[in-house]
């Protein structure tokens, strides 16, 4: 991984512990990922059911949550090596979230205009008011939400305005990046192809990357350029998103698309959540192997790698070890 990617991540690991402090048992929420993504702006995907360790991953990139071993690199700096006054000054300029609830990273009384040009001052260092101002205006039209929404208050915008408002703050300090965690699950249907195509659109038309965190395939099939399935902590199989919607290769992968309706061979729907069974995430061996209708004895025992395949593709399946 060059040093002036966007975002490299090694071996990264989040150990938490369930069930009090004394008697607990400790587990990996997050088990080892690797994943980066070169200067070419894409849309990353990470797909799974709740409680496999999306989010856990999407704050440690944000550097919300401090990673338990492993390291993440953006734009060639290990952002946990840095200073704690020198990351958080760094890093907001280069990487931006959009969260899943719009409304918890807002006053509802509180002006629109005040966020936005707080935003220009503090994170993207604009101090001339002509020039914020000119700022302002183009990231709210860059998210199609019209000028005079910054003399208003937050409260008087419907939810999908609000999550517009949170991509036009993020995209103010034009970062590299921008992690979408969840952000269209609490919009109404109707507008959520206009949220992932602001995405696409920032995409194309200012070079910003995205790690876009979902559950839901049909949003998956419809932005993703590469997607990672992530399960119990670990990536299941990882690689351009149309190879792995067209043959998912990875049995919990299947075990998804069957989920999910075709309609003219494209997805739709939602994947099937599962209760969170901590159990699994500590079980020797591949963790899917309760769950999987070709498992072998080498899987209950043994740790599949991530074993690329000629078509790109890289799955953590022992099925596919002499194709390596």
């Amino acid at each position: 991984m060059k040093e002036d990617n966007v975002l490299a991540v090694e071996n990264l690991v989040k150990v938490y512990k369930s069930g009090g402090l004394l008697f607990g048992k400790k587990f990996k929420a997050v088990d080892k990922v690797s994943m980066g993504l070169s200067n070419s702006p894409e849309i990353f995907t990470i797909v799974g059911e709740s409680g496999c360790g999306k989010t856990t991953l999407a704050r440690m990139v944000l550097a919300l949550v401090e990673p338990t071993s492993g390291s993440i690199r953006i734009m060639g700096r290990d952002i946990w090596k840095l200073p704690t006054g020198e990351r958080h000054r760094w890093l907001p300029k280069h990487v931006q979230p959009v969260f899943q609830n719009p409304f918890e990273s807002f006053n509802p009384l509180r002006k629109v205009s005040s966020y936005l040009y707080h935003t220009a001052e503090k994170v993207a260092g604009i101090t001339d008011k002509r020039e914020a101002s000119e700022l302002v205006s183009k990231a709210l039209e860059e998210v199609r939400l019209p000028d005079d929404v910054a003399d208003r208050s937050v409260f008087e915008l419907s939810g999908g305005q609000v999550q517009r408002l949170s991509i036009a703050r993020a995209i103010i300090s034009r970062p590299k990046l921008i992690v979408a965690d969840e952000p269209v699950s609490m919009i109404d249907a109707s507008l959520r192809m206009g949220i992932l195509n602001i995405f696409k659109r920032l995409k194309e038309e200012m070079g910003i990357s995205f790690i876009y965190i979902t559950h839901d395939l049909a949003t998956a099939y419809y932005i993703s350029d590469r997607i990672a399935v992530m399960y119990k902590g670990s990536f299941a199989e990882m690689g351009e998103a149309d190879a792995i919607f067209s043959e998912p290769l990875h049995p919990y992968t299947q075990l998804l698309m069957e989920s999910v309706p075709r309609v003219d061979k494209k997805w739709v729907g939602k994947a099937p959540v599962y209760t969170t069974d901590i159990e699994a995430y500590l079980a020797t061996g591949c963790k899917f192997a309760d769950r999987c209708p070709f498992v072998m004895e080498k899987c209950r025992q043994h740790t599949p790698p991530l074993i690329r395949l000629s078509n790109g593709v890289t799955v953590a399946c022992w099925l596919y070890e002499k194709e390596e």
